[in-house]
């Protein structure tokens, strides 16, 4: 035990003299939680939509009514009028408007007549998050204009009654588990992945064999300081990220013990599996290459972006072996949902399982290169 704890004290005294080092390692995802987490997930404001009105009569007025309603208030679009349909599709194309409405000539009288007349809407489908956004909000104008003045006296029309189990959500709040268990990731790629493949390229493990210290211990100490530097980065950042998304989860003790459960599991597992692809690497560009198509290959798939439902089958099967795919299901049942113990004893299952069966496999791989 002694000789493993040398080997602890000695990982993290590297660690703790180069701050700069887990400094760098939450960098990147507190940006990408800011950024990203402003960036989508809002709701469109101020898009440009050209209006054409052939028929200035009173039916058409109110649709103008109602398209200024909507700038004056949520603010979703903005109109501006223009005279001919030709110009408006012009600006459409160039990226001067978002999308074009045209009202036709003679549309009040066939609304009048109830001849059901047609609104054109011309929109830049281009970006499909904004063209639909846009076509949401202008078919329930539409549904507007098409209800009844005077309302039956007995609503005999199926409802849908909607209730929301948990407040309003933000990106923010949505994007911040996986951007903890990114920080994790990036811990354990540097200050274990590359900085154990260079201690080997130094020779530093070879200082190793000439003490009494067994293979074993060497595995665990060296795992162990790789965790404990993940569990910093873990913490770091879900404190430091709830208080920026504006959540209260850390202010919940029995909230606080799990986060930090799903935090140490995740971290031995995360430190398993690079480790166990590190054991047998000797180059030092390597896990350099590798981090960005791990990366890509970890994390994407976890279902920390967009849910795991919407994948096709071939990127399920990734998602469920992934330890990012429970790490981040485990963060989000207690920092956004506050579930409990009994919502994530699974993910905590897989985890630990999924690393201690990684350093299993890797310390004979390991033994083999003494």
């Amino acid at each position: 035990m002694n000789r493993m704890m040398a080997i602890i004290e000695r990982e993290m005294r590297k660690f703790f003299r180069s701050p700069v080092l887990m400094l760098m390692s939450m960098m990147l995802p507190l940006v990408q939680l800011v950024i990203l987490g402003n960036a989508f997930g809002g709701k469109i404001v101020n898009a440009r939509v050209g209006l054409v009105d052939y028929d200035h009569g009173p039916e058409a007025v109110k649709v103008e009514e109602d398209f200024a309603a909507v700038g004056a208030t949520i603010r979703t679009f903005k109109t501006i009028s223009y005279d001919n349909e030709r110009q408006a599709r012009v600006d459409v194309q160039s990226g001067k408007l978002d999308a074009a409405v045209i009202i036709p000539a003679q549309y009040s009288r066939r609304v009048e007549a109830g001849d059901a007349p047609d609104i054109g809407l011309v929109v830049d489908n281009s970006d499909q998050f904004l063209s639909s956004s846009l076509e949401a909000e202008l078919q329930s104008i539409v549904d507007a204009l098409n209800a009844p003045l005077i309302p039956a006296p007995v609503n005999n029309k199926i409802a849908l009654d909607i209730v929301e189990l948990y407040p309003y959500i933000s990106y923010m709040k949505f994007l911040l588990p996986g951007l903890v268990c990114l920080a994790m990731y990036v811990s354990v790629m540097i200050g274990g992945g590359m900085l154990y493949i260079d201690d080997k390229a130094r020779g530093v493990h070879e200082g190793y064999l000439v003490t009494p210290i067994t293979g074993l211990e060497l595995v665990l100490g060296m795992n162990i300081a790789g965790a404990l530097k993940a569990i910093l980065s873990g913490i770091s950042l879900a404190v430091i990220g709830t208080l920026m998304a504006g959540m209260g989860s850390i202010f919940h003790p029995v909230q606080d013990l799990e986060m930090l459960a799903v935090i140490v599991v995740t971290s031995i597992a995360f430190n398993g599996m690079m480790f166990l692809m590190m054991v047998r690497v000797d180059d030092p560009l390597v896990p350099r290459a590798m981090f960005g198509v791990l990366n890509t290959l970890l994390f994407f798939p976890s279902g920390a972006i967009y849910p795991i439902a919407a994948f096709p089958p071939w990127l399920h099967v990734i998602a469920v072996a992934d330890p990012f795919t429970y790490a981040v299901h485990g963060l989000q049942q207690v920092l956004i949902k506050g579930a409990g113990f009994v919502s994530i004893y699974q993910d905590l299952l897989f985890l630990a399982a999924f690393g201690v069966g990684s350093l299993m496999i890797a310390t004979p791989l390991f033994k083999r290169t003494l």
